[in-house]
């Protein structure tokens, strides 16, 4: 391991859940929804997918994801279809064990965001993010980084870039939601 993936990893991982939402636009093609959050928080600046840390009154991780997921962009949990839930995904610098779940969603006319938490909501094609050649690596600064890193990202065209921990989850899903596994 190198010394980014292990330095601030507790001992036991905190809890946290996300929920991977899912939709078919009008022309049939699946989409994804992704939340950019604003530049406040451990993950500030950064593009995800809408969740986090679970709290005393959720009383399941799938609730923790449903309640983040309303309060970030306004989804409302009767706008949401739980699929299935993932395998949990550590993650290597902040000491989050991600908890996610994959949903079909019926999209809101517009989205509600958290005001000085969510700047944006994208909704970029899954094949697209799925395709080995949007790959690349690029140099990317955060206002609680002291330093910018290389990293492997996918470039979106908003000027946001798909990494890190959000990548990674999406890596063995996107593929399966392609081949169809689960309908959506």
């Amino acid at each position: 391991m190198t010394r980014q993936e292990t330095s601030r990893s507790p001992a036991s991982p905190t809890a946290s859940a996300v929920l991977v939402p899912v939709f078919r636009d009008d022309q049939e093609e699946l989409r994804l929804v992704l939340v950019a959050r604003g530049p406040a928080g451990v993950h500030g600046g950064q593009l995800s997918l809408p969740g986090g840390k679970q709290e005393p009154a959720d009383s399941s991780l799938l609730d923790t994801a449903l309640r983040e997921t309303e309060e970030e962009i306004g989804l409302a949990r009767s706008e949401v279809e739980v699929l299935t839930a993932l395998e949990p995904v550590d993650s290597r610098t902040t000491g989050f064990r991600v908890h996610p779940f994959l949903a079909r969603v019926r999209t809101p006319e517009r989205w509600s965001l958290a005001a000085d938490e969510i700047t944006a909501v994208l909704t970029p094609l899954v094949r697209t993010l799925a395709d080995p050649t949007a790959r690349t690596e690029a140099v990317l600064s955060f206002p609680n980084w002291p330093e910018p890193r290389r990293v492997e990202c996918i470039p979106l065209d908003d000027g946001h870039a798909l990494w890190g921990l959000s990548l990674r989850l999406l890596d063995a899903l996107l593929p399966q939601l392609l081949a169809g596994e689960w309908t959506v």
